[in-house]
């Protein structure tokens, strides 16, 4: 396993300097430059390799900024660098599958891009308490969790794009959402997000997205498993031991054997 790893530093080292277009690539996956002052300063560091494909302790970073904007996340806690490289490890996968097989039927629309992103400002309950329906509020929101407009757009075209490829792939496998399933979430899992007195969106506003996120929920068993398969012919590697879990750690030992 120690052999293995150090192999993978060092091809990470070589992605790194032709992603990060940095001066310097440092051992163990820093990539770094030296100021005027001679003092050496760390740009970015590749903590996981995906098929060749780096991810970047920025890409973290990212990550668990812009999980403020997903509904799934809620009454989950905040997400954890390990959590956090664990979904972009997934994303990863899956996004090598969409390009492998049919891009361009899974790229979403700018219409229902945007489309996505004014249900965020009007339904997401810290958007509603942030006031996102105005331009001022949601100016201010994006400032408070350090997000711009480029990014939640970059970021709602990707997560709408996999939704896509994943409902495309596996809804024939899963049943109808029902109108009572919508109602339970609505009722046990949402509205007790809005503090008493809080505007709230009816039922019938969210009943859409509600939706989409129990259909995330019923596909899990199926794409879950496809996904584990993917880990296991892919090659997955995790360069920082401290954003490993539990789950990921076992995957790396199993594949090292």
């Amino acid at each position: 396993m120690r052999t293995r790893r150090s192999i993978r530093m060092t091809t990470a080292n070589a992605l790194a300097s032709l992603c990060l277009c940095a001066t310097f690539c440092a051992p163990a996956g820093f990539a770094q430059r030296t100021d005027t002052g001679g003092q050496t300063v760390i740009l970015d560091r590749v903590v996981a390799v995906v098929n060749r494909r780096v991810i970047l302790a920025s890409d973290v970073d990212d990550e668990i900024q812009l999980s403020v904007l997903d509904p799934s996340h809620i009454g989950q806690g905040a997400v954890t660098p390990p959590r956090a490289l664990e979904l972009l490890i997934s994303r990863a996968l899956i996004e090598q599958q969409i390009r492998q097989e049919d891009a361009q039927a899974a790229e979403p629309a700018a219409a229902q891009v945007a489309a996505r992103i004014n249900e965020i400002r009007k339904e997401l309950p810290a958007c509603v308490r942030a006031d996102c329906a105005t331009d001022a509020g949601w100016t201010a929101f994006l400032a408070q969790h350090g997000l711009t407009p480029q990014r939640v757009e970059t970021y709602t075209r990707h997560r709408l794009e996999i939704l896509r490829f994943i409902e495309q792939r596996f809804r024939q496998g899963i049943g109808q959402i029902s109108q009572q399933q919508i109602a339970t979430y609505y009722n046990d899992t949402l509205l007790p997000q809005y503090a008493p007195g809080e505007p709230t969106p009816t039922l019938d506003q969210v009943a859409p997205r509600i939706a989409e996120i129990l259909l995330e929920q019923q596909v899990n068993s199926l794409f879950d498993t496809w996904l584990a398969n993917l880990r296991k012919q892919g090659d997955v590697e995790i360069l920082d031991p401290a954003l490993e879990t539990a789950e990921s750690a076992d995957t790396q030992g199993k594949a090292s054997q």
